[in-house]
């Protein structure tokens, strides 16, 4: 790599390594939620009727089945979730967001976008947010694509 190359991709490497760790630290003091599980709880929040497949929600948190399942046994325990035979294919497994998961995950999302906006959004100037979500954008479409060989 070439001085620039190695600036943006090690600089990336080091976002990509920090950022989960600082999410999951305040998300952990002040909900009791790892960023994952914070990530969980969003998608079944925006999800039509709360409820979404197991393996579609694997694919919005970006997760294996397996952890997905681990995650999710952890969060029912909690009343945060509950995992149901799907009413359209009694083969597969629906994960509805309960009261109590809902209230906890409203409760959450102010100090989380406080804590976003202190590391990320507000350290950028318009021009860069923009940048930013241009650059995300870009590299996860390549990234939903991907099969390692």
């Amino acid at each position: 790599m070439n001085p620039q190359e190695s600036r943006a991709w090690l600089g990336l490497v080091s976002v990509s390594q920090l950022l989960p760790h600082a999410l999951d630290s305040q998300l952990l003091r002040d909900s009791e939620l790892t960023h994952f599980e914070f990530t969980v709880l969003s998608a079944l929040y925006v999800a039509p009727d709360s409820t979404l497949r197991m393996s579609k929600l694997a694919e919005e948190t970006a997760a294996t089945l397996p952890r997905l399942s681990h995650v999710c046994t952890r969060m029912g325990k909690r009343n945060l979730l509950e995992r149901v035979p799907s009413a359209e294919d009694k083969r597969a497994t629906d994960v509805v967001l309960t009261s109590a998961g809902r209230r906890l995950f409203i409760r959450s999302i102010p100090k989380h976008i406080e804590l976003v906006r202190k590391l990320v959004i507000d350290a950028l100037t318009p021009a860069q947010l923009d940048a930013l979500a241009e650059i995300s954008e870009v590299i996860g479409a390549r990234l939903e694509g991907y099969e390692p060989a």
